[in-house]
């Protein structure tokens, strides 16, 4: 079947066998190799992209389901040189342990954000429990996750608390 895929911003039209998993599709036939294969079974999270701005485990999808489709990987995420808040808080608070589940831990964790820009500590580890970490190194990375929440926050809201903060001061 042919199909017709934006992957991280690029058009992509393909033929594909009509049982090829969207993860297949991602890093054999587009190079894609951030989006890992870990269990096959959408257990474990290691291959979660986003597609059309929701995360997918994409061992679960067929290509031919991704026609038409908007689908960014761990690739797509940063932009201009500069890595994503939450790949440099992932990063910055050592969440990246042997790094196999992290592409998968990293999409995640911006769905989530996007979702829950302020998650506690139990939010945060609700919205990664699809996702699995042979290393055990979840305080890392809920860390991570809540120091990225707390930078992306802080960005959003910089320009509407200078005005209140200047008029605080007069």
């Amino acid at each position: 079947m042919r199909i017709t895929v934006t992957v991280d911003g690029t058009s992509y039209t393909d033929d594909v066998e009509p049982r090829t998993l969207l993860v297949h599709y991602l890093r054999e036939q587009l190079g894609k190799t951030g989006t890992v294969i870990g269990c096959d079974t959408s257990n474990c999270g290691a291959c979660t992209v986003h597609f059309n701005g929701q995360s997918v485990k994409s061992c679960s999808v067929l290509a031919v389901q991704a026609d038409g489709a908007d689908v960014t990987t761990i690739e797509g995420l940063a932009k201009d040189g500069q890595l994503h808040p939450v790949q440099q808080a992932f990063h910055d608070n050592h969440a990246l342990q042997c790094g196999y589940c992290t592409p998968g831990m990293i999409m995640q964790s911006v769905d989530l954000l996007k979702e829950n820009p302020d998650p506690s500590e139990e939010a945060v580890r609700h919205g990664l429990e699809g996702n699995l970490c042979r290393c055990t190194g979840y305080q890392n990375i809920v860390r991570a996750v809540q120091d990225a929440a707390g930078k992306m926050r802080g960005s959003a809201e910089q320009p509407a608390d200078a005005p209140a903060e200047a008029g605080a001061q007069s």
